[in-house]
């Protein structure tokens, strides 16, 4: 707050401008004068600062009790404050200060209660931005009030009802082919009932075998197989305009679910959406341009199959210029875009049209990235086709991804209705255009930078426009900077060397203090990640320390930097009382903190600039928004003005924008990196059971650091420093003593532990020996911490530790729980998958070639040794197809994998030709020709034995199974080639 000592009669009014204002200064050299509420010239220069209204009027009863006993005509003395680096001036043309300045008493302080009042503005403004965007729903809407044209929830429901009662439907199952004819039935009907100038045509297409080659992501290393695989294909298109089938735009999605899950939200969900979007559509299509193809696919979940074949098989497939791809991560909320383009022409005109859009930039940054480990149809209508298009997807609840609680009572109503009516308005635009971008033939490097504020507007613009932006800024940016460090000399300079400083120590506490809580949770949690079934933990349990180390880290700096302008000042403003220069000295040390929180995100936007990283917006809206308040209401072009304390309403107008396109998008992210934690080890035992917690520690610390760095500025100069430690230590002991009394579970019924039974059978390394095979029943978990609890209440002789490796192929498992009883039943020796040399040629260029009999099993992955095969073949035996031709293959540790998914009419005996290399290894001793294995395989059954369903009914509530592409079924056979056979 801004007080100066004034001399203000207490019952006339002043008759010249010296008596009012001594020195004869103006109000706005002096600043905001106050004494009592009679001083009508003081009332008035405070009510020109509205942020200043509300406290002032809490307070000015009590000052006015205060100053009423006082003579009239007497003085009182309050706080003036001052800002910027220049020499004190009376006059504004640097003459020294008089001796009436001199007794001048200087106090730069700011209200506790404005600080404590913006925290809580920020938790709660966010709060409400979040809900606003992610959580409102529109309401669902029956078929009588849409009619025969719109979308319609309670008719999509039915099918999501109808797919989910069928239980888990992976491929080769049973129940995948009565959700096939199901989804086939639906076809047909909407067949009948579509608009007599519309042709509707329904294929239910068969699939040959063939194999996906994808190098990128997931796929490196690898080599996918399928067969057997059917899908349901529904185009729709003008019956009078046979040109339209020329061009078409293909909306997909997979019908199969993984085995452990009825797949209520992947996908049945989005399934349901389509089949009621080509119930609508039908009913408009006779005035598209373009054909609307529907793809029902399987093989989805086994590695991307179902959308390869039908790009590289159906004869529709070369039709398509658009591919609109739907996906879930979760169940329900709002299905955001989180991929789209490269060409630019489907997420500008979604925009365009979409009633309630929901894209953000970010999320295809991060999934690109990696560092989501997952892909989805997309990858191959963008890699394989040359297709541009949308990718959609469900995002709430992340932790129910592919577990048993991916069940119809967790689908949010609305859900279906939001996504509906978005591709509603999308397809109908799109479908009328005569401008798609032509599938492969047209490419765009100017990608579009995409976002959505508050789910109600979008925001797109080519990434040529943000270059042209985001240059000017930084060159502007840096110009400023530079010309005031110049102008400002060596003192600048090295301020903003300890402002810097601030920043960097914030850093370092915020993430130490936030890290040291991952390693202690462990300690004191049965669970290293309790925070799974209530995500809100992670405010207190790594928000809180986060903040509080920021704070400290920067108030360290802040007193540095304090300390270093206090003593230049001695030099540099002799005139000026000690008092006030150390008063100058901590408003100066303000405003270079909060300019350095603008030098942090220059530096962020310059990163993202040159790596052309589309999320680089954020940036430059925490930049621009906040220098823009600074310079509006903060800076001057007079070097003779002293600092003042910053203004609230310069942080208000400042942070108003950035938070209002991020902090929703924030909490969203946050909630799906917690989510992902489930799954987060991909080999059991591989990593330490703090590595999650250590990640998502500097995830959250590095939010803080960026988005709190402009208020805590704020803090330094106010009586708030000991009422936000103590608030975070108070935060972070409830939320530790939760975990560690047990008062919040770490998982529940409705957010499981992922877990896998499996039913071993391993025959490795008995090729020669004849030796029998080794089965136990293997108990492990992709979830973070030990499985002691889980298999004490089991019971069932289960034995946890890193005793038994287990290499199940496309992963190990280093660390799990096991046990012998009741693992010799359930399985025959005729079930263990063979390998046969059938020819071995020992010549120069050795060639080898192997029948492989998989027996029971259309589900298996075969590892072959890279560092002694050069190449290699793979035919079915029956068909005498070649599933994988002579080429080259790129391998992950020297190995390649084969994955094999098929239906239950797909082969199972294959003839594989291996070329050896002409260098290989010498192999010497009994050891090295034990362990050094040329082929590994396993071959999974969908079978539970007696063993696997008892384990099962006695699987704790808060455990799920737990399924993707590389994860076995119940049983499991393992087995072996060496080197030496």
């Amino acid at each position: 707050m801004e007080l100066v000592t004034n001399q203000c009669k207490s019952e006339t009014k002043p008759s010249t401008k010296d008596d009012a204002y001594p020195s004869g200064r103006s109000v706005s050299d002096i600043g905001y004068p106050w004494q009592t509420f009679r001083c009508q010239k003081a009332c008035k220069a405070i009510i020109d600062n509205p942020v200043l209204v509300y406290y002032i009027l809490n307070q000015i009863l009590r000052i006015h009790n205060k100053m009423g006993q006082r003579p009239k005509g007497s003085s009182a003395k309050s706080n003036l404050s001052v800002s910027s680096s220049g020499e004190a001036s009376n006059n504004g043309k640097g003459t020294p200060l008089d001796d009436n300045n001199k007794n001048v008493v200087v106090v730069a302080k700011r209200s506790s209660y404005v600080i404590l009042a913006l925290f809580v503005l920020v938790i709660y403004g966010t709060w409400g931005v979040y809900h606003y965007q992610f959580e409102s729903l529109p309401a669902p809407l029956t078929l009588e009030q849409v009619g025969k044209r719109g979308f319609s929830e309670h008719e999509a429901m039915k099918h999501v009802e109808a797919l989910t009662q069928l239980g888990p439907h992976p491929v080769g199952s049973v129940a995948l082919n009565r959700a096939l004819q199901y989804v086939l039935q639906a076809s047909e009907t909407i067949k009948k009932t579509a608009h007599w100038e519309v042709d509707v045509e329904v294929d239910f297409f068969h699939a040959k075998s063939g194999a996906n080659n994808l190098v990128g992501g997931l796929f490196k290393g690898k080599t996918l197989v399928y067969s057997d695989l059917n899908h349901i294909v529904l185009r729709l298109l003008p019956k009078y305009a046979s040109e339209a089938g020329e061009n078409a735009i293909l909306v997909s999605s997979h019908i199969d679910s993984v085995f452990s899950a009825e797949g209520a939200g992947d996908c049945s969900s989005c399934v349901a959406v389509m089949l009621e979007l080509a119930r609508g559509i039908s009913q408009w299509a006779h005035g598209f341009k373009n054909a609307v193809i529907f793809l029902f696919n399987t093989g989805e979940e086994d590695g991307l199959n179902g959308a390869h074949s039908f790009i590289t098989q159906h004869p529709w497939s070369d039709t398509i210029q658009l591919a609109i791809d739907l996906e879930a991560m979760g169940i329900g909320g709002k299905s955001s875009i989180f991929q789209a383009g490269p060409h630019p022409w489907a997420i500008e005109n979604y925009a365009f049209v979409a009633k309630y859009p929901s894209a953000q930039i970010i999320a295809e940054d991060i999934f690109s990235s990696g560092a989501i480990k997952s892909a989805t149809d997309f990858q191959v209508y963008k890699e394989l086709a040359g297709l541009s298009g949308l990718d959609f997807a469900y995002m709430d609840n992340t932790a129910v991804y592919h577990t048993k609680n991916d069940r119809l009572e967790l689908l949010k109503p609305g859900s279906l209705q939001h996504l509906g009516d978005n591709m509603l308005a999308f397809l109908l635009h799109a479908a009328a255009s005569s401008n798609l971008p032509k599938g492969k033939g047209e490419s765009s490097q100017d990608k579009a930078i995409y976002f959505d504020i508050l789910g109600t507007y979008m925001i797109t613009f080519r990434q040529r426009l943000a270059n042209m932006l985001y240059n000017s800024v930084i060159l502007q940016s840096l110009l400023i900077w530079t010309m005031s460090v110049l102008m400002g000399g060596y003192v600048a300079a090295i301020s903003l060397a300890l402002s810097c400083l601030s920043v960097i120590l914030m850093w370092i506490c915020s993430i130490s203090f936030s890290v040291i809580v991952a390693f202690i949770l462990p300690l004191v949690s049965s669970s290293p990640v309790p925070f799974v079934a209530c995500p809100w933990l992670v405010v207190g349990l790594f928000g809180a320390p986060a903040l509080l180390g920021a704070f400290i880290g920067h108030h360290m700096g802040y007193l540095i930097l304090q300390s270093y302008l206090s003593r230049t000042f001695v030099g540099r403003k002799r005139n000026l009382p000690t008092s006030v220069q150390a008063d100058v000295a901590k408003l100066d040390a303000e405003r270079w903190l909060y300019k350095t929180g603008l030098l942090q995100w220059l530096i962020l936007l310059m990163v993202g600039n040159y790596y052309k990283i589309g999320s680089s917006y954020l940036a430059l809206a925490w930049l621009i928004s906040p220098a823009f308040a600074y310079g509006l209401l903060e800076a001057t072009l007079s070097p003779a003005r002293l600092p003042k304390p910053l203004k609230t309403l310069t942080l208000l107008i400042g942070l108003s924008i950035p938070f209002l396109i991020s902090s929703g998008m924030i909490i969203r992210l946050t909630a799906t990196v917690i989510g992902t934690v489930i799954r987060f080890v991909r080999n059991p035992g591989s990593t330490p059971e703090w590595l999650g917690n250590m990640i998502i520690a500097i995830f959250i610390a590095a939010i803080i650091c960026l988005t709190m760095v402009y208020l805590l500025s704020y803090v330094h100069i106010s009586g708030a420093k000991m009422p936000i430690i103590v608030a975070t230590c108070i935060l972070f002991a409830i939320s530790l003593g939760a975990v560690w009394m047990g008062v919040v579970p770490p998982f529940t019924e409705d957010t499981a532990r992922a877990v896998n039974v499996v039913h071993v059978v391993d025959t490795t390394g008995t090729y020669s020996e004849k030796l029998k095979p080794v089965s136990y029943i293997s108990l492990f978990s992709t979830t973070p911490g030990n499985l002691i609890k889980e298999a004490d209440q089991i019971g069932e002789g289960f034995v946890c530790g890193r005793d038994r490796l287990q290499d199940f192929v496309t992963f190990s498992v280093n660390y799990s729980c096991w046990t012998d009883k009741g693992a010799e039943t359930g399985w025959v020796a005729s079930d263990i998958p063979a390998m046969h040399v059938e020819k071995d040629t020992k010549e120069e260029n050795r060639i080898t070639q192997i029948l492989i009999d998989t027996k029971l099993s259309t589900r298996w992955s075969l590892g072959i040794n890279t560092k002694q095969i050069e190449d290699f073949q793979l035919k079915d035996t029956v068909l005498f197809e070649e599933l994988i031709p002579l080429g080259e293959k790129s391998s992950v540790d020297g190995w390649h994998i084969i994955q094999f998914s098929g239906g239950t009419k797909a082969p199972t005996k294959f003839d594989l030709t291996l070329f050896w290399n002409k260098t290989r290894a010498t192999i010497t001793s009994d050891d090295e020709k034990k362990e050094n294995l040329l082929l590994r395989i396993r071959s999974d059954v969908d079978r539970q034995t007696a063993q696997i369903e008892k384990v099962l009914q006695k699987l704790p509530l808060w455990c799920s199974l737990f399924g993707k592409s590389t994860i076995p079924n119940t049983l499991a056979f393992l087995g072996s080639l060496p080197v030496d056979f």
